[in-house]
């Protein structure tokens, strides 16, 4: 099997890994200590198109094959993993719209989507239903031609700068089993009712906000509904996360690159005892299994991202990837920082950002316990084989 990159896909990724270096390297820890936000970065990421590397070249966007989608995530999550986070929602959004939009709304919102004239999120996660996304409570009642929308969503990426937001509701509270009521509502976000209530406090992953969102009697058109049939929503946010799974493992292995690039130049410039720590057994150990590690990681996840290529259902592999790589990130950025000693700790080097962004990779897009039932539902099913 080969996993050498197309002559496109290496002039792709040399130019994200020029801007990354140029443009993010060198402001990320600033601009996370002090809180604000990147809009210089947001803009020169519009201008690569990066904001329509999942729509069709017809409505103006990249519609990059999906080794190509990895890497803009691994790439970005090598600088800083906050950025990439702009980037995921609204791609896996524009993916969604895509692929079960109707024309009306493909032509509608595709073009200033691509371009970043738009911006937008997935509104699924509530206070109470993450993991069982059945269990929301955010209903949508008919009203002529109009929904009525209350309810409540939280850790809503790019909420503040969302011009629309696909949001996951219940137009059907008596539906049984409950997946058959859930439906999708391109909601406007400026929209009399729909209110960004707060920013929530995060251990990691700045650089983008996470919100909790408020809709009060949110009039919402029929001609929003996703795909123009109610009881699609479910399967229409999972289909989704598929691809959304591919970015988290792009994300990961982009952190524990970074993890062990700085662990490297480290382990070369400190010395102890009269020579480079790099030399000592122990230290050399920790940097040969995070490399081990990482290198299966970024296989794993090109491998997951070629079978989507090849036009497969990539529920197990894309599960598959974004665990093993996103416990990788976990380990990577912690041995780094032990590599660092107590310079690890301390906000001067980039390793301890490493360290509090890894985790969210281990929740973000469905858990990796959830993702290993995921796993073992294909492979039980017969739907997933392995050898």
């Amino acid at each position: 099997m080969d996993f050498t990159f197309n002559e496109q896909q290496r002039d792709f990724r040399s130019a994200l890994r020029a801007f990354v270096e140029k443009e993010i390297v060198p402001v990320a820890s600033e601009y996370e200590r002090s809180g604000r936000y990147p809009t210089e970065i947001v803009e020169h990421m519009k201008k690569m198109g990066l904001f329509g590397i999942t729509t069709p070249e017809e409505y103006g966007g990249l519609d990059l094959d999906k080794v190509s989608f990895t890497l803009v995530y691994e790439e970005l999550a090598r600088g800083w993993m906050g950025i990439a986070g702009i980037l995921g929602s609204h791609n896996l959004s524009c993916w969604m719209i895509a692929r079960h939009g109707t024309t009306e709304q493909k032509q509608e919102l595709l073009p200033k989507l691509a371009a970043g004239t738009y911006r937008t999120g997935v509104g699924l996660t509530e206070p109470g239903a993450g993991t069982d996304l059945q269990g929301i409570r955010t209903t949508a009642r008919r009203d002529g031609d109009h929904y009525v929308v209350n309810g409540t969503k939280t850790w809503i990426t790019n909420a503040r700068y969302a011009n629309v937001l696909p949001v996951l509701v219940k137009t059907d509270t008596t539906a049984t089993p409950a997946h058959k009521g859930m439906s999708i509502l391109l909601i406007d976000t400026a929209t009399e009712g729909f209110e960004v209530q707060r920013d929530l406090g995060k251990l990691g992953y700045k650089g983008t906000e996470s919100c909790e969102i408020v809709m009060t009697d949110v009039r919402v058109p029929a001609s929003a509904l996703l795909g123009g049939t109610e009881g699609r929503g479910l399967q229409q946010a999972l289909s989704g996360l598929e691809i959304g799974r591919l970015n988290i493992a792009g994300r990961s292995v982009g952190i524990a690159q970074a993890a062990y690039d700085a662990a490297l130049v480290y382990a070369r410039e400190r010395e102890a005892f009269g020579q480079p720590i790099a030399e000592f057994q122990a230290i050399q150990l920790k940097i040969a299994d995070i490399a081990t590690q990482l290198q299966a990681a970024r296989l794993m996840t090109y491998w997951a991202a070629s079978r989507a290529d090849g036009g497969n259902r990539v529920d197990m592999e894309a599960g598959m990837a974004k665990t093993f790589a996103s416990e990788t990130a976990i380990t990577a950025s912690l041995e780094s920082m032990r590599i660092h000693g107590g310079y690890g700790y301390s906000t001067e080097f980039v390793v301890e950002r490493l360290y509090r962004d890894a985790p969210l990779m281990a929740i973000g897009e469905g858990t990796n316990d959830i993702m290993r039932t995921v796993i073992a539902k294909a492979l039980v099913s017969g739907q997933g084989v392995i050898g």
